[in-house]
């Protein structure tokens, strides 16, 4: 038997739960785990599948599925399960992201492939080649900035990514670069209660007096840091630790946080509502 995942997002009404599970049926597939969600504010119905049956493409999979997505209006994915994603990771100086990243795709806990690793600095180069991987080193200037952005989707292409995460890369991407892209670039953002920006946010945090800090996964787009959470944590904090204390356990919360996000769009667990999304955590 082979499994796969198909997700559905079309507009609500009835008969869609039963449609799909018709089309499975003349599949002679089984479903094995499912969730669905219908959004009344938007009239946005959501549903994820996991199934298994004897028809080995996927190709012939979707054709007892396309069907249904016509006859419904609705956006279709099909994949087979064990067909994981290929995803480009980007990074700056700070390698914490990284380094987590790396150690969960190593010990299998996270079902991705790197093919590449990209960086506007040279500094992450001896991690990432140590576990085999190609490193990218592409500076970026006000003047270069179009030549490797142009760049950075020919590194795409070439490497077939499914989906790109930037894993603390502290350059702004241009809108022409999210739009390609939509909905297929992580970011993680450390976020506070105010949120912080510019220079030494944990300083700026301590300073105030803040009591929680955390981190927020979200999907880019041209507004900065306004995408589509994917994901967020908090840890309370008090006023006996140091702005240094902040640091490191504000790292620990984005590694965690960026890594659940990862996971759930490489197992097509995220769906899209306009600005919001949908994701189907499971266990």
């Amino acid at each position: 038997m082979h499994r796969y995942v198909m997700t559905l997002s079309c507009p609500d009404r009835p008969g869609i739960v039963h449609a799909v599970s018709a089309a499975l049926l003349a599949a002679d597939a089984n479903i094995v785990e499912n969730a669905q969600f219908g959004d009344e504010p938007s009239r946005v119905f959501c549903m994820r599948t996991r199934f298994e049956t004897d028809l080995a493409s996927v190709d012939d999979v979707r054709s007892f599925l396309a069907p249904v997505a016509d006859e419904f209006g609705g956006d279709l994915t099909v994949r087979a399960e064990a067909a994981v994603p290929r995803v480009l990771i980007m990074v700056s100086k700070m390698d914490h992201c990284l380094h987590d990243l790396l150690y969960r795709w190593r010990t299998g806990d996270l079902a991705i492939a790197i093919p590449i690793v990209v960086s506007n600095h040279a500094d992450c180069a001896d991690l990432v080649e140590g576990h085999g991987i190609p490193y990218a080193h592409l500076p970026v200037t006000a003047a270069t900035k179009q030549a490797q952005e142009a760049r950075l989707v020919e590194l795409v292409d070439e490497h077939a990514v499914d989906f790109i995460v930037l894993a603390r890369y502290m350059q702004v991407l241009s809108p022409e670069l999210c739009a390609r892209f939509r909905g297929r670039i992580i970011n993680i953002h450390h976020s506070f209660l105010p949120g912080f920006k510019g220079a030494k946010p944990y300083q700026q945090a301590h300073d105030r007096g803040v009591k929680l800090i955390g981190a927020t996964a979200h999907y880019v787009t041209d507004d900065l840091d306004e995408g589509p959470i994917i994901e967020q944590d908090v840890v309370r904090v008090t006023h006996a630790q140091s702005a240094a204390d902040y640091a490191v356990i504000g790292r620990d919360v984005e590694r965690m946080v960026l890594a659940r996000a990862v996971r759930y769009h490489a197992e097509s667990r995220v769906l899209l509502i306009g600005h919001r999304t949908v994701v189907f955590a499971g266990h």
